[in-house]
């Protein structure tokens, strides 16, 4: 479980989060969504432990981010928005690297490492150098990656990008199987229909504050429109680009 309260973040006289608060429960898809510059990114920077926060907190699992930033991590599986691997290496060869930076035994992680194979159909590039790869194969390599250590909480920034038809679903259906295995998943989205689609719950931000949470068909009602895209956009209003 992810517990943040009451962060809050500037740059300069830019007001990037604004006591922000929320829970992305296990067993549980929470939506994080906002126009740009709402503060999105800057919240789970916050959340990886990459940028402390002027005020507030993070727990995950009840371990304090700031506090124990390494034992917070080693419960989050991170996609961000920086899709980077090692160009020389092989997608196998990138995965097995974080692996080992994790401390997974060899045996264990030649056995996840098949699962993920299979399940995100990576074997006709995955022992290719990724200097070569497309935004698709580069995702689900970097998915692995951030997955093998088997953490409790998955935060995935804007996991569909660029993503085609095919690569979108595999992304989705993998993103279900781990509500299904009981972790927390956080992610962040512009596409309504995903949200939609996957979200059990849904924080909305705009400039860098929480305007609305609740279910899919809770937001509807508060904002009095049938389609959630409408309702996003009748919450959020009109903002500017910010951090």
């Amino acid at each position: 479980m992810i517990r943040v309260s009451g962060l809050r973040k500037t740059f300069g006289e830019v007001i990037a989060v604004d006591d922000v608060s929320f829970a992305a429960e296990d067993g549980a898809i929470t939506g994080l969504l906002g126009p740009n510059g709402a503060g999105k990114s800057t919240t789970l920077r916050m959340l990886y432990g990459l940028m402390a926060p002027e005020a507030g907190e993070v727990a995950v699992d009840g371990v304090d981010v700031q506090r124990r930033t390494m034992a917070a991590q080693e419960r989050i599986g991170a996609l961000p928005d920086t899709h980077a691997l090692y160009p020389r290496l092989t997608g196998r060869e990138n995965i097995r690297y974080f692996a080992r930076l994790r401390g997974i035994p060899v045996d264990v992680t030649e056995g996840r490492l098949d699962e993920f194979v299979r399940l995100l159909e990576m074997a006709d590039f995955v022992d290719r150098r990724a200097k070569g790869y497309s935004h698709g194969e580069r995702s689900r390599v970097l998915l692995a990656r951030a997955l093998i250590h088997e953490p409790r909480n998955v935060l995935l920034d804007e996991p569909t990008n660029g993503l085609d038809v095919m690569s979108t679903r595999r992304m989705r259906d993998l993103i279900r199987e781990l509500r299904g295995r009981g972790c927390a998943v956080l992610f962040s989205s512009h596409i309504m229909q995903e949200v939609s689609l996957l979200c059990d719950h849904i924080v909305i931000v705009a400039a860098g504050r929480v305007v609305a949470a609740g279910s899919p068909n809770a937001i509807r009602e508060t904002a009095g429109c049938e389609d959630l895209e409408d309702a996003f956009v009748r919450l959020t209003g009109p903002q500017e680009d910010g951090a």
